[in-house]
């Protein structure tokens, strides 16, 4: 089997901090590579895999603002169809571009959909709908207006993420800086037991930052630690009390959970999306409505076995039942008539 795997090239893959897209994306490339599959790697230059590395863009262009996305995102998307006819499979974590080149091949296409950014977007997931294989990351996260060939959950590599089975005195958010994810909320939060909190994360929006975050910032009780990268990852998640996850949108997935979890880091979260999809309310978290219900979740935090919470990334979302699943898909339609061709 020869599959092209079409990346996002906003980050390296493997991301050297932040990039949850290209994260899976070397999750994937690799398991299939570690399991015979002949396997290309459309991503930025600097990118590094086991199996073939092709690129037009040479550096992550959110590292690098001289790189215009929209150029080098026409030409990286580009260069992976002119050489469709290489492939058995397109597997594409590139979001909707990809798929108006989809008429342009008889190659099948496979579209893992990371979320929908906006509504706006979904008309041309809907346009294609006929000829694109579509994968879901949650059962929530699928459209009503979508045909799906599978949910496949994320999966992490699980010896990455040591298992800690004592917490220290903090609690933690970690994510991308954005009212989406909660970064006030947590605040809030941990202001109310009297706790420390550490958010680790990228800045993604510095208004939100400058307004809601930064005011409360100490450097002891509330302290911003930056983005974390894959050395100091395990550390910063194993040593926490608990990850706190207020959203305030529906999560498509929510990676960062798994692998507080992995680490043996239980999860506070507001049940929105994806969430009661990964957490087991009084198992290995606590899925809350509101602060103070998240609140008396903390205070309540030593119920949790922190080994049911590393048990149930190893039952449910290792790498290798991940890349499993998408072989099931890439066989499957291998095995029956292209779609719309």
């Amino acid at each position: 089997m020869r599959v092209a795997m079409l990346g996002p090239i906003s980050w390296r893959t493997p991301p050297r901090h932040y990039g949850p897209w290209e994260r899976v994306v070397t999750t994937i490339t690799e398991g299939l590579v570690e399991r015979g599959i002949d396997v290309t790697l459309f991503a930025t230059g600097d990118s590094e895999t086991k199996g073939k590395l092709a690129w037009v863009c040479p550096r992550p262009y959110s590292e690098d603002p001289s790189l215009d996305p929209k150029v080098w995102e026409c030409l990286h998307i580009a260069h992976c169809f002119e050489q469709a006819d290489k492939f058995d499979i397109i597997h594409n974590n590139f979001d909707f571009l990809p798929l108006s080149y989809s008429r342009l091949t008889r190659t099948p296409l496979v579209t893992t959909i990371h979320g929908f950014s906006s509504p706006r977007i979904l008309p041309v997931y809907k346009k294609y709908d006929d000829r694109v294989h579509y994968v879901s990351i949650s059962d929530a996260d699928r459209s009503p207006e979508l045909n799906y060939i599978a949910t496949v959950y994320h999966g992490i590599p699980i010896r990455e993420f040591p298992f800690h089975d004592g917490g220290r005195s903090y609690l933690l958010f970690f994510g991308r800086i954005h009212h989406d994810k909660g970064v006030y909320e947590a605040i809030q939060v941990a202001k109310k037991v009297g706790m420390k909190l550490i958010i680790a994360g990228v800045i993604q929006d510095e208004d939100y930052y400058k307004t809601r975050v930064e005011p409360h910032l100490d450097g002891k009780n509330i302290k911003y630690i930056g983005s974390v990268g894959p050395e100091g990852r395990g550390e910063v998640l194993g040593n926490a009390i608990a990850l706190l996850h207020l959203i305030n949108f529906e999560e498509p997935f929510g990676l960062s959970l798994v692998e507080a979890m992995a680490c043996g880091t239980p999860v506070i979260a507001c049940g929105r999306g994806s969430i009661p999809e990964i957490i087991t309310h009084g198992e290995d978290g606590f899925i809350v409505n509101d602060l103070q219900e998240a609140a008396d979740a903390v205070r309540r935090i030593g119920e949790i076995d922190r080994r049911a919470c590393r048990r149930v990334v190893e039952q449910r979302f290792t790498s290798d039942r991940m890349v499993k699943d998408y072989i099931n898909v890439y066989r499957q339609i291998l095995q029956t008539k292209p779609k719309g061709v």
